[in-house]
Formats: structure tokens, C-alpha cells, sequence
């Protein structure tokens, strides 16, 4: 398939288009390059990729030097017009968007950015798909949509209509514009939650980074919530697996779909969205004794209250990934958090 994957500086979509290409499909990759975190991290990930920092400009298609099928190009999903000319040259099969303004505690501080980018950005992303006839989507949704619901594991077929952020109710309306695009125009539609993921290459805003980092540079972590907090922590690999099993593998009508007692996550228009995540849960101060250990460095810590926006824990179900799409987490905190410091004393040179 020729593809399109939005989000390719980033974290998921990198390491999810660079998979493709392993398997054969064409890719063209998508994002604006935003100063949300280090810009220097996201070029070092193009950079990985095979894309020269200086041959990258605004709407300018290149290619990968190092893969064959990949080009990248430089744009924000809010830029109608050029995603709709886009999608005209380049007849895309599917689309995978991971494209976002990222982070729970950012949109307090700057909460236009998620109306722009995951709100109007995605509009766009689906009308796109819609004139041109793409009936393959997928995107990223999040764990965060869970908000006030403390029922673990957090189910698919549980109620979301509790956001405790933005970001979260961002992601829970792209969710309702997808299956309205579904219903409507026949979209194949499935979204992905995801749940904390780490690895190599990872976000510099993430907990495992800004430990792994702490613990080289001396630094001293604030531990939210007292360190009674527990996350899904999932590591790339995992994560990129189920990306790809989904795109391969659109989404159908579910045929046993009620409208009296309605599934949440599926629906009689080509609809679905997945947990996605390791479906096990870790005590934050057990991960950053990971941390710790791959490192070889004791952290200081810094124990503050819950921040607002923040959930106690997270803790995915995903029983119907796995039964629909073979999905299998095969990566233990101990092994991933090993890969990752290994990588950042790399790339770092520490």
C-alpha cells in the first residue's frame, strides 16, 4: 500500500513508518516539526530515517537516503488546501495519523494548540480522506480519554465521558468525528489508545526519559502523587506492532452491533478503537528503580502532590486487540528500560 503517516518526527510515527518500510509498503511521512519538545530530537529521528536536516522544507516531498518508498515532507494538518493537494498527487491507499499536540499538563498552559492540531487538523485529515476516496484510517487516540474512571483494567466498552484534561477530550472527540465519518462515507475508521509508551528515540516530556535523563545529569525528579501512581507502561516495539497489524487489517461493520445496548467501541458502521498498551501495571517508584538499575545511578527524588490533569493509574484491557489482531506485548520495563538508557548514553555520548 502507499501510505501516508502523520506524526513521522515524532516518537510512534517514526519508528511506525520506518516498520512499514520493512514490510514493503510505500510511505510518505508527515509532520510540522513543532518546538513542542527539543526540535533537535525530532530531526536526530528524521536524521535516523535517512532525511538530510538541510534538503527539509516547508511542502517540499524528499526522500529517504537510506530507504527505498519513504519521502517526508514538512506541514501542519491545519493546512487545508496543501493536504488536499496532498492527497490529489499522491493517491494514497491508507492513512495513519499520529500527528498531535501531545501532553496533558501542556494544554493548561496553551490549550489552542490542541483545538488546532487535534481538532481542526484531523477535520481536515478525514475530509481529505473523504474527497479522495481513502477508506483505510487510523489514528491516535489515548489512555488519558479514560479520565475519572478508576475501573481497571480501563475497557473499551466502558463509558469516556469524564475527560480530566484537554488533551483527553480532544482525542474522545476525534473518536466521535471518526465514526461519524464512518457512518457517513463508508471511512474504515480505527482508533488506537494508547497507553504510556517508552523506548529509544522517546519523548523528552515522558517520565522514562526525564528519569533516564535525571539520573545522568544529577537531577532531582519530582515524584507526583506521592510516587502512588501506577502506569501501563508499554515499549515501542509492542506498541508499533499493534500500529501495523491495524493498518494491514481495516476495520469491518460489527455485525452483532446493537443499537438498543450500544458498544462503545465498535459500531454497525466500519468502526472500531483498541486499547493499546502492555496490559499490565507498574508502580511508578518500581519504574524508576528500572531506571535505576539500567542506568547504575540511585535518583533523587522529589515527592509533590498530584498535578491537575493527572490520573492515578492506568491499566489497559486489551483482550480484543489481542483477539481480533493476534496482538502480543512481548517486552518486560526491565529489558525495555536496558534498550532505552543504552540508547540515550548513544546518543547523549554519556
Amino acid at each position: 500500500m502507499k501510505i501516508l503517516v502523520t506524526g513521522t518526527a515524532g516518537f510512534i510515527g517514526h519508528f511506525t513508518a520506518l516498520r512499514l518500510i520493512e514490510l514493503g509498503h510505500e510511505i510518505v511521512g508527515l509532520d510540522s516539526i513543532n518546538d513542542y519538545y527539543d526540535v533537535e530530537l525530532k530531526y536526530g529521528r528524521l536524521e535516523n530515517a535517512g532525511f538530510s536536516r538541510s534538503e527539509i522544507d516547508w511542502h517540499k516531498l524528499v526522500e529517504s537516503n537510506k530507504f527505498g518508498g519513504y519521502q517526508f515532507t514538512r506541514a501542519k494538518l491545519e493546512e487545508r488546501e496543501h493536504l488536499q493537494q496532498l492527497f490529489e498527487t499522491q493517491k494514497f491507499d491508507a492513512v495513519c495519523n499520529l500527528a498531535a499536540q501531545a501532553g496533558v499538563r501542556y494544554s493548561l498552559e496553551n490549550p489552542y494548540a490542541y483545538i488546532d492540531s487535534n481538532i481542526v487538523g484531523f477535520m481536515n485529515i478525514l475530509e481529505a480522506c473523504r474527497n479522495h476516496s481513502v477508506q483505510n484510517l487510523s489514528y491516535a487516540s489515548s489512555s488519558s480519554v479514560y479520565g475519572l474512571n478508576e475501573s481497571m483494567p480501563f475497557s473499551t466498552s466502558d463509558s469516556v465521558d469524564h475527560p480530566v484534561s484537554l488533551y483527553a477530550a480532544t482525542k474522545k472527540s476525534n473518536e466521535l468525528m471518526a465514526h461519524t465519518y464512518a457512518h457517513l462515507y463508508g471511512i474504515r475508521c480505527t482508533g488506537l489508545r494508547f497507553f504510556t509508551v517508552y523506548g529509544p528515540w522517546g519523548r523528552p516530556d515522558m517520565a522514562p526519559y526525564l528519569f533516564t535523563k535525571a539520573a545522568f545529569n544529577g537531577e532531582t525528579i519530582k515524584v507526583f502523587n506521592h510516587g502512588k501512581m501506577k502506569r501501563d507502561f508499554t515499549y515501542i516495539d509492542d506498541i508499533v506492532e499493534g500500529v501495523v497489524r491495524v493498518i494491514e487489517n481495516p476495520c469491518s461493520p460489527d455485525s452483532s452491533w446493537d443499537a438498543c445496548s450500544p458498544n462503545p467501541s465498535s459500531s454497525s458502521a466500519p468502526y472500531k478503537v483498541y486499547n493499546i498498551g502492555n496490559s499490565d501495571t507498574v508502580q511508578l517508584l518500581d519504574f524508576i528503580k528500572a531506571v535505576e538499575d539500567a542506568a547504575g545511578i540511585e535518583i533523587k527524588k522529589e515527592f509533590m502532590p498530584i498535578q491537575p490533569g493527572d490520573v492515578v493509574a492506568t491499566y489497559a484491557d486489551v483482550s480484543d486487540l489481542a483477539e481480533d489482531m493476534g496482538y502480543r506485548p512481548a517486552t518486560p520495563v526491565t529489558e525495555g528500560m536496558k534498550r532505552t538508557v543504552e540508547w540515550y548514553r548513544s546518543f547523549y555520548n554519556v
